[in-house]
């Protein structure tokens, strides 16, 4: 009797999008869980959690914040976006000061080594680029960051705007 040898089965293409919304959305799901790993290493080199470097790329944004707005640009519970500022007070890297008109207001910033710190992670992020997008001109970078941005902008008015029963 003939010895068969088992045969790996072959991988199946990828099903196609069942519409082009669906295809867009897949594609900013495999677009979002590259960006994470890239943080995540840029955050390992830079010796600081992930979460610490949105908050610190948001600071260095948008400057001196009250906590709330902090939470909102990162679109997180005002607890959590506390949370993270409390470990960026205690690294050295934020501040938080009063406000001296309301005293129960708080006032987030970046320290010294706070704003040292972010340019070390965009020297990370130029770098990444710089090996990611070798072959393109800088025309098609441009074009794709407005597209992006599109995209971003469309799915930021859904989330935001008032659900309605249905």
């Amino acid at each position: 009797m003939p010895v068969t040898t088992p045969v790996a089965p072959a991988t199946a293409p990828p099903a196609p999008d069942p519409s082009p919304a669906a295809g867009l959305i897949r594609a900013l799901d495999e677009l979002a869980r590259a960006q994470r790993e890239s943080a995540v290493r840029i955050a390992r080199d830079l010796d600081i959690p992930r979460s610490s470097f949105g908050l610190l790329r948001t600071l260095q944004r948008c400057g001196p914040v009250p906590l709330g707005d902090v939470a909102a640009r990162l679109r997180v519970d005002l607890s959590v976006a506390s949370r993270q500022v409390s470990h960026l007070v205690e690294a050295g890297l934020v501040r938080r000061t009063v406000d001296d008109d309301d005293r129960r207001a708080r006032t987030v910033e970046l320290t010294d080594a706070g704003r040292r710190l972010v340019l070390r992670a965009y020297d990370h992020i130029d770098a990444l680029a710089a090996t990611t997008f070798a072959e393109w001109r800088e025309d098609e970078i441009v074009e794709a960051t407005r597209q992006i941005e599109r995209v971003a902008a469309a799915v930021v008015a859904v989330h935001d705007a008032p659900r309605t029963a249905g």
